[in-house]
């Protein structure tokens, strides 16, 4: 996601205003810290106009790997 805003040239906090939540929750879900409702990663894609794919989804790997840490 941090990719994707920085090629739209957003800053944590106007993506996270645009998407209506803090800057501090938007550097927690772009750390993986945090799991946004799926609302909320609809709001984000549209900002960045991209779909939840291409915003959010994981391989089976990176998953096994995430629940395996």
């Amino acid at each position: 996601m941090k990719a994707l805003r920085i090629t739209k040239d957003l800053t944590q906090k106007e993506l996270a205003t645009a998407a209506k939540v803090t800057r501090q929750t938007m550097s927690l879900i772009e750390k993986g810290e945090y799991n946004p409702s799926i609302a909320l990663c609809l709001r984000i894609c549209y900002c960045l106009n991209q779909t939840l794919d291409q915003v959010f989804w994981i391989s089976q790997e990176e998953f096994k790997h995430e629940k395996n840490n």
